[in-house]
């Protein structure tokens, strides 16, 4: 059975094109200028489809360690997977017992999650504790901080809350104890809101700028973030500027490198992306609605 298009639903296409395109003209953009040669880049030439086709700005940007972008890389993959892993973990243990009503004062702790979430105390207080915990120029300070978000633990709690508490009893029955409860039984059927919020941690801990910007000040341990930021404003991770140069034949400008860069710190998540998205919808609404 065909369905019939509306007005309004031609409207909402023709909407949705048009946001698309806005969204996906500045990246495009972005990669035709890092695959083409610097004499078009500058001559502003390049717009959609790249001119003197080339990969030397790639390599050229990958194997310079005074750029820093494969440090940077490598750090990020390794915040990523470290502090996506970890809060996911934190996450799920908090939010499961949370998720059942015979805690005692679930709602208080509740309460206190939300509470950190609404008030925050500011960055001369967290520099503070930070500094305190030795946290500052560490690889945990982009660990530990992140371990718990409360918009993420609220939404597995309400996933865990919406699955039917028959399942725990007959677990019960059949001799199970709370943690083979809850590692067999509800862990498994939470992989759509662990999938949702690994995508949400993971894209958060890969964009982090500010943290790591005000607490890692070693170079060997700054992300791709901050290693982006010094190459666009000062041009390179020491602060000298970036030079026009020649590779084999193809001229590579500022703009050209700066270009490779950027889509190199944006092209991890591209990719991983798509693989989680079918869970992501799942996980968003499943526990939204209780019937």
């Amino acid at each position: 059975m065909k369905t019939r298009l509306r007005g309004f639903d031609y409207v909402n296409m023709v909407v949705l094109v048009l946001v698309s395109v806005i969204c996906i003209y500045p990246l495009w953009n972005i990669l035709a200028v890092s695959l083409s040669d610097g004499i078009y880049a500058a001559a502003s030439k390049v717009y959609l489809i790249p001119k003197g086709l080339n990969v030397e700005t790639y390599k050229y940007v990958l194997h310079n360690p005074r750029l820093g972008v494969s440090q940077g890389l490598w750090n990020s993959f390794a915040y990523t997977v470290v502090g996506t892993l970890v809060a996911v973990i934190l996450t799920f243990l908090t939010a499961y017992p949370l998720s059942k009503k015979r805690l005692v004062g679930r709602k208080t702790i509740m309460l206190i999650f939300v509470f950190t979430f609404v008030f925050e105390a500011g960055i001369i207080p967290n520099f503070i504790v930070y500094k305190s915990l030795g946290l500052v120029n560490s690889f945990w300070v982009m660990i530990i901080p992140n371990a718990i978000n409360t918009f993420l633990l609220i939404i597995m709690r309400s996933f865990l809350d919406a699955l039917p508490e028959e399942l725990e009893e007959s677990a019960y029955i059949d001799g199970a104890n709370d943690l083979q409860t809850m590692w067999k039984i509800y862990f498994p059927l939470a992989r759509p809101a662990i999938a949702t919020v690994c995508v949400f941690y993971s894209v958060a801990i890969w964009n982090q700028y500010l943290v790591p910007a005000i607490y890692l000040q070693k170079q060997s341990l700054k992300p791709i973030t901050v290693v982006l930021y010094n190459l666009i404003v000062s041009g390179s991770k020491d602060g000298t500027s970036l030079e026009s140069i020649k590779v084999h034949g193809v001229q590579l400008l500022p703009q050209n490198l700066q270009a490779a860069a950027i889509f190199l710190s944006v092209a991890p998540i591209l990719i991983v992306y798509p693989f989680a998205q079918k869970y992501f919808t799942k996980g968003m609404l499943i526990g939204s609605v209780k019937g």
